[in-house]
């Protein structure tokens, strides 16, 4: 737990007393690969701090495709936003892509842990605009880049993910097929 403590004294400043408040809200769980931690329907609880591993937010789409939105590696935070704050139904599917090992903070602690510890706030108002700008720039690159575009920005940028995702969930996030992603990483295109 102590890497949650070191990821958010990046950003906030948190003393010995206070990082024990902190971690007195959270739980530690491990999940196997592919395990769902959100489907469709139900009503998002809960946000996740990823300690190993990695998870992704999906949909499936009309023709009964995965589309993933996001990923998160570790010392990521990953939840559905919109069902969590207004306590509605999901839209989305949260699942593990490989073995994990995450934080788990209950939304209905969550209040509790900003009133204890104030700082707190400002540390997830951080995390909520770092995720914001990052969502709206994947929105610019899937208006404004070809899939092979996106595919060398991405691995530019993140390339401890080429290795980690399997093809076809690295495809739907970039919005094309696994085929047509093959032919980009073998030079084809």
């Amino acid at each position: 737990m102590s890497q949650l403590i070191e990821h958010i004294r990046r950003f906030v400043t948190i003393d010995d007393f206070e990082a024990e408040n902190v971690l007195s809200f959270f739980t530690e769980d491990s999940f196997k690969k592919k395990t769902l931690l959100l489907e469709e329907g139900q009503t998002c609880t809960t946000y996740y701090f990823v300690l190993k591993g990695c998870l992704r937010i999906f949909i499936i789409n009309e023709k009964g495709g995965e589309q993933t939105l996001q990923f998160a590696i570790e010392n990521w935070w990953i939840t559905d936003h919109m069902s969590l704050q207004n306590q509605k139904p999901s839209d989305f599917y949260i699942q593990t892509v490989e073995n994990s090992e995450v934080l788990i903070l209950e939304k209905s602690r969550f209040e509790e842990l900003l009133l204890l510890v104030p700082k707190m706030e400002r540390y997830f108002r951080l995390m909520l605009q770092k995720s914001l700008a990052a969502s709206q720039m994947r929105i610019k690159y899937l208006y404004t880049q070809s899939a092979e575009e996106r595919y060398r920005h991405f691995s530019t940028l993140q390339p401890e993910f080429i290795q980690r995702i399997p093809q076809y969930m690295l495809a739907s996030y970039l919005d094309c097929s696994a085929e047509f992603l093959s032919k980009i990483r073998a030079g084809k295109v």
